[in-house]
């Protein structure tokens, strides 16, 4: 994924001499299109031929050589979309979330011409902030523009569009403000698009080892520190859900540990990410139809270590450590058994009924780690946790368990500005029940009835009361609801979340 250059610039439409032009434009309540002087000699031109009104993610391109009216637009081409009609958008969530789906569009008409740089001209804002148009926008455009083509022979007879290079907003105040704005929408974007890259690797590219080195070398270029805690050290740590689950793996595991400590900080935040690189389902095997898509268990990890990328940049007044524990899930000669017993970080015992519920093992001991160490004020975990999500969600919303109505709420809130929205499950002593083991203290199935929320129940047994959130993307890690800045496979969902949470989590951790 190569890093698209953003720019907020007050260069006039005359000035610019380039591939494309953007304009964009609303519906009034009577159909008509909500114009301005700059924009009024395309919607006439438009109109004339009824070839556009303004609908949501509507285009037209024009060419302004062709029509007089326009001489004063020195593009090559100019695209006009459609934002529909600004009664279609009753809060700020909507409307963002309408600047990030034309994005998106504006994305694809670039794909299409190949196009690699283009200004954007600043329209109407819906009632928004232009600095707040202006970063939805380019998370849609960068989110939209999102390629994996790294093991796919170049065609050279014609060669695939390498993507948008240069993006340029043009706009006539609040430049500082906007340009911060611009830098940001670009930030949260090209993190999202790091853990979608990842999450396309393939199980035998992308292992722990690879998940240890991004954090290292994020630890050279961001002010983060990384350490790495490796099988040896596990062991003597008694971490024995990670090495469980590891047992059948020729490739050892790790628990990646990064750490934003700002000067000022009164709170510590912790997130914690599944690593899953593969999952087999272990000695309880998956079946075969789909199983390739089990590289994608590692996508809650994926999303922490990303997120930490952007916090680090973002630099809020909070402390976060980030725990990815990561390994794979393999079937071999030594590998985790149904019926045997483990013992976690913190002497929880758990029998195993399913080696296929592994991720809550490698959770749990992260979990554990993390309260004892870093002593967070709270904590959210990611985790591509349970098929049952999807049964009870489909691919629309995330599901969110929490033993903090507060924490829940700030996670939802997060999650509904930044289009990802989450759905709370509920918690209780019923559904601890359904975990209950004759031989040990917890077991890690509770069968098949609300088998999301159980598998949250076995994670707040390591939790200590902590205000604890636990965030199952099953659903909507890929296969996630179709948008025009949403590729299919990897959907790069909860690194924006995580972000804007943080970013209001540290405001109130300061009061």
């Amino acid at each position: 994924m190569h890093n698209t250059k953003v720019t907020v610039s007050e260069i006039h439409m005359k000035d610019f001499c380039g591939e494309l032009l953007v304009f964009y434009v609303a519906q009034k309540e009577d159909g008509s299109i909500d114009s301005d002087n700059h924009t009024a000699p395309l919607v006439k031109v438009l109109t004339q031929y009824n070839d556009f009104c303004a609908k949501e993610n509507d285009t037209v391109v024009l060419y302004p050589q062709e029509f007089k009216k326009l001489s004063k637009i020195g593009a090559k081409r100019v695209l006009m979309i459609g934002l529909g009609k600004k009664s279609s958008y009753p809060d700020v969530a909507s409307k963002l979330e309408m600047f990030r789906s034309a994005g998106g569009t504006i994305s694809k008409v670039c794909a299409k011409y190949k196009i690699s740089e283009l200004v954007i001209w600043n329209g109407t804002a819906l009632g928004l902030k232009h600095a707040e148009v202006v970063q939805s926008l380019t998370e849609g455009i960068v989110l939209g523009d999102y390629q994996f083509n790294k093991y796919k022979a170049e065609d050279k007879e014609n060669p695939a569009f390498k993507g948008i290079k240069k993006i340029t907003f043009s706009v006539s105040e609040n430049v500082a403000a906007i340009r911060k704005s611009a830098k940001r929408g670009s930030r949260l974007a090209l993190a999202a698009c790091a853990a979608r890259d990842m999450a396309n690797e393939p199980g035998n590219y992308w292992t722990a080892a690879e998940f240890a080195e991004y954090a290292k070398k994020m630890a050279e270029t961001h002010p983060v520190t990384c350490s790495i805690i490796d099988k040896a050290q596990m062991k003597k740590l008694g971490m024995g859900g990670l090495l469980a689950v590891n047992q059948g793996s020729a490739a050892p595991p790790k628990l990646v540990v990064l750490d934003y400590s700002p000067e000022k900080s009164n709170g510590t935040i912790l997130l914690v990410g599944k690593g899953l690189t593969f999952d087999s389902g272990g000695i309880s095997i998956k079946p075969s139809a789909g199983m390739q898509d089990m590289k994608y268990d590692m996508c809650g990890g994926a999303a922490v270590i990303s997120a930490m990328q952007a916090i680090a940049e973002d630099k809020p007044d909070a402390r976060v450590v980030a725990l990815i524990p990561a390994t794979d899930n393999m079937s071999g000669s030594s590998a985790l058994k149904p019926g045997d017993v483990i013992r976690h970080f913190n002497g929880v015992t758990a029998e195993i009924v399913n080696t296929d519920a592994e991720g809550r093992l490698i959770l749990a001991d992260a979990l554990a780690y993390g309260v004892k160490q870093y002593k967070p004020d709270c904590i959210v975990d990611v985790a591509t946790l349970t098929g049952a999500v999807i049964l009870g969600l489909g691919h629309h919303h995330s599901g969110i368990l929490s033993n903090n109505d507060a924490l829940a709420k700030d996670l939802i809130e997060a999650g509904k500005k930044c289009a990802e929205p989450l759905w709370r499950l509920p918690l209780g002593k019923e559904y601890s029940k359904q975990i209950e083991s004759d031989v040990a203290d917890i077991k890690n199935a509770g069968g098949r009835p609300a088998g999301t929320i159980t598998a949250a129940a076995y994670l707040e047994k390591f939790i200590d009361d902590v205000p604890w959130a636990h965030l199952d993307i099953a659903g909507t890690a890929w296969g996630f609801t179709e948008k025009t800045y949403i590729p299919k496979g990897p959907s790069g969902i909860a690194v924006r979340t995580l972000v804007e949470f943080v970013r209001k989590r540290a405001k109130i951790t300061n009061k």
